[in-house]
């Protein structure tokens, strides 16, 4: 009995390629051949360097030394270069133990049709296969690859810096080496005072802020899509027209003219205020003031969007729903509460959660209308009304505590992730789109 599947794997096992080619299928192997040794080739150099670097993050820093009595800098092992150096040699390690094993079981499944006695596939034979049945794998291999390296890629680094101690002043190369040091910036975190005490505030406020300002657009745009809806408004158009202006302006025109029309000292809205015999208030520089400010603001930005998206579900419920509740003798509260409101909640659930998600994370809300401010003194680099997300930014940008900001990266996308997939799999709409599969 031929055994014409275990001979091709092995070979394919020892040298990619040469399965392929014990099949007959030569082009297919000699480019599997030419893989391997591009690949050897680029590892033969560049392996063992990246589980050097990714284990030491360099041993020696840059350093000054006299030669001849003249200063001279010594180039060091810049730590932050060899991790990047070293992650990307890993993962095209990774890339190409995957193709090597692809290959052998290319080689194994075309070995065992010859046994069964079917001849092997030309290469023509191949790519018009490919071409008709596995053309949507194929074509997303490009796009995968990007984001293999454009977006998992820098989250595993920014997973591995918060394991460092790559932080100012005392451990930013080229003069300083970075070292692992496991938990501990967690551990500093969650636990150090000085370090808890902002996180713990900061992350409260996060929360109360998406809570906010999810239910106040969200409700807020039903609310102004259900009058518009209403039989008796006239100029509809009009008004839907005069309603979308706020999110047809760009957001960050709107939240640095709102910032203006905010100010304490000179700002309009203060002015006005003063006409009327009120004292103005401290919009901006108040803790609370300010955190108000935002809420109210970002409902001006946010409720055009829930607006268009209530008044698309609106035009979809049929009437026959409102008939027969009119016969049944309900009230207009009654009809909003049995047809209205389920169908909007199940059709844009999902989005509720979307959006609550991205409110968690709205850096231009915050960044450009208050900045963070006003400056909270018991707070580490943070403001009363910086978000996680406005935090991680101080840390990164203005005070280079690298480790510290990619470990509130990694609490903040455990949280966000973890939220939304939990929420979104128990919204009817997923559970009855599940059942369908």
């Amino acid at each position: 009995m031929q055994r014409h599947k275990a001979r091709a794997g092995i070979l394919s096992a020892i040298f990619m390629g040469l399965g392929q080619i014990y099949n007959r299928q030569f082009i297919k192997g000699l480019m599997f051949i030419a893989v391997e040794a591009v690949a050897l080739i680029y590892f033969i150099s560049n392996l063992g360097r990246a589980f050097w670097g990714i284990t030491t993050l360099g041993e020696s820093p840059s350093r000054l030394e006299k030669v001849k009595g003249i200063a001279k800098m010594v180039p060091g092992d810049h730590s932050i270069v060899i991790l990047i150096e070293s992650l990307i040699t890993l993962l095209f390690f990774v890339l190409f133990l995957i193709i090597w094993y692809m290959n052998i079981r290319d080689a194994y499944k075309i070995g065992a049709e010859r046994e069964n006695g079917r001849p092997s596939n030309t290469f023509k034979q191949s790519v018009r296969y490919i071409l008709d049945y596995k053309f949507a794998q194929s074509f997303l291999l490009l796009p995968g690859m990007g984001i293999l390296f454009f977006t998992i890629m820098p989250i595993i680094f920014m997973i591995m810096l918060a394991f460092t101690n790559y932080a100012a002043p005392n451990h930013i190369p080229p003069a300083k080496l970075v070292d692992w040091v496991g938990f501990e910036t967690f551990r500093n975190l969650l636990v150090l005072k000085s370090w808890s005490h902002t996180f713990y505030g900061v992350l409260t406020w996060t929360i109360i802020w998406a809570v906010l300002s999810t239910v106040t657009t969200y409700f807020g745009g039903m609310l102004v899509a259900l009058l518009i809806s209403q039989k008796g408004i006239r100029f509809k158009g009009m008004w839907r027209m005069l309603l979308i202006i706020p999110y047809a302006i760009p957001q960050m025109i709107s939240l640095l003219l709102m910032r203006n029309l905010f100010n304490g000292q000179f700002g309009p809205i203060n002015q006005y205020l003063g006409y009327f015999g009120l004292g103005g208030l401290p919009w901006l520089t108040d803790p609370f003031w300010a955190k108000v400010t935002v809420i109210v603001v970002n409902m001006w930005v946010g409720i055009p969007v829930s607006m268009l998206l209530i008044m698309g579900v609106l035009t979809t419920i049929p009437r026959d729903m409102y008939e027969a509740a009119e016969v049944d003798g309900a009230t207009n509260y009654q009809k909003f509460r049995i047809v209205t409101l389920p169908m909007i909640l199940f059709s844009t659930a999902p989005t509720l959660i979307m959006q609550f998600a991205g409110n968690i994370n709205n850096f231009n809300a915050i960044f450009l209308l208050t900045g963070g401010n006003p400056v909270n003194g018991n707070y580490q680099y943070a403001g009363s009304t910086d978000l996680l997300v406005t935090w991680l930014y101080k840390l990164t940008l203005d005070q280079n505590k690298n480790n510290m900001a990619s470990a509130i990266g990694i609490i903040l996308f455990i949280i966000v992730a973890g939220f939304s997939l939990y929420n979104y799999r128990r919204t009817k709409s997923f559970q009855e789109e599940d059942m369908i599969q």
